[in-house]
């Protein structure tokens, strides 16, 4: 359902379910949280999970299901990581919300903490205690990417569900419907393109999708990744090729030639090598030494060292284990 004059909007807002019955994903929770609700008896929540999931539109739906539109703005609280998330918003306005009672409504309020886990340890432990002092009356909903940065006290009091990343059966019915909804012009490789790099984040997808749009006008493999800035599939393999079949020095220029060209990231290149390794046929004792080089490779990389030399790093380890697959015959 696209949002009412949504014109100039994101893709990802103008098309956010409005309902619980929209979202396309993790129905068992979904299920869950409606009976919750019919019932009348929703407990505190924990949503937690990767990025574009669905956790925030999940709660957004639900409190659209319990308030009307002219009470929403007095019976729910909602606060982003973005807004200060110290000890002194938890005792100043998350307080002064949760004990204040409705007259004349009845029901619980709503406050809804997105990216808790953003929380300071001394606010988390401040809220544990509003949490208890006013359940009668109000209902918190906490929702994080990882959960370990809750503290088990909060992580106690509330209902936990994970969103797990979505499948592809469920991401390309969504796409093809903004597709559709937008007059987009999509190749198959495209969405298979969209599907592979947003693994499973369904906001990434969709702005990728806007993104490729507005540059390219048309939605290809090579148009998703080069307007992510991501190897292609072809590239890679040609990598994998130089430094498995030519010399060091010819292998050396023609990498460094494509990354200059086409202005990638050795980072994204290892990552996508990576998943090559696997695939490729190699003896297991090479296979475990490449892949040891390799996490070496990544971990100095994060820490901040010269690509040029880290380059030259990677290929030296293929070129081993070229001739280590030679001498084996």
């Amino acid at each position: 359902m696209a949002r009412a004059g949504g014109g100039n909007l994101p893709w990802v807002e103008k098309y956010r379910p409005q309902a619980l019955s929209e979202l396309v994903s993790h129905r068992d929770i979904l299920s869950t949280v409606q009976r919750f609700i019919s019932e009348d008896r929703l407990p505190h929540l924990l949503l937690y999970g990767p990025p574009g999931t669905g956790k925030t539109s999940t709660i957004l739906a639900c409190a659209k299901q319990l308030y009307r539109e002219r009470e929403f703005g007095s019976m729910v609280l909602e606060l982003n990581a973005s807004d200060d998330r110290g000890i002194d918003i938890v005792r100043g306005p998350i307080l002064s919300f949760a004990s204040t009672r409705t007259i004349f409504k009845k029901g619980f309020k709503l406050v809804i903490l997105d990216e808790a886990d953003a929380m300071t340890q001394d606010a988390q432990n401040a809220l544990r205690r509003v949490i208890e002092k006013f359940t009668e009356n109000t209902r918190f909903c906490l929702i994080c990417n990882y959960l370990s940065k809750i503290i088990p006290a909060l992580q106690s009091r509330c209902t936990r569900f994970r969103f797990g990343p979505l499948t592809p059966e469920l991401m390309v019915p969504r796409l093809q419907h903004v597709i559709q909804e937008e007059g987009v012009d999509v190749t198959e490789d495209g969405m298979k393109a969209l599907v592979t790099l947003s693994s499973g984040d369904m906001r990434r997808a969709l702005n990728i999708l806007q993104s490729t749009t507005m540059a390219f006008g048309k939605v290809t493999e090579e148009n998703v990744y080069t307007c992510t800035g991501h190897p292609l599939q072809s590239d890679i393999a040609n990598i994998l090729d130089w430094m498995l079949n030519q010399d060091f020095s010819t292998a050396y220029h023609r990498i460094m030639e494509l990354k200059t060209l086409k202005g990638l990231a050795l980072q994204d290149i290892l990552t996508e090598i990576h998943l090559f390794v696997h695939r490729v046929d190699f003896p297991p004792s090479v296979r475990i030494q490449l892949l040891i080089k390799m996490a070496d490779i990544e971990y100095r990389l994060a820490a901040g060292t010269s690509e040029k030399i880290q380059l030259s790093s990677l290929i030296a380890a293929f070129q081993c284990t070229r001739d280590l697959i030679v001498a084996e015959a």
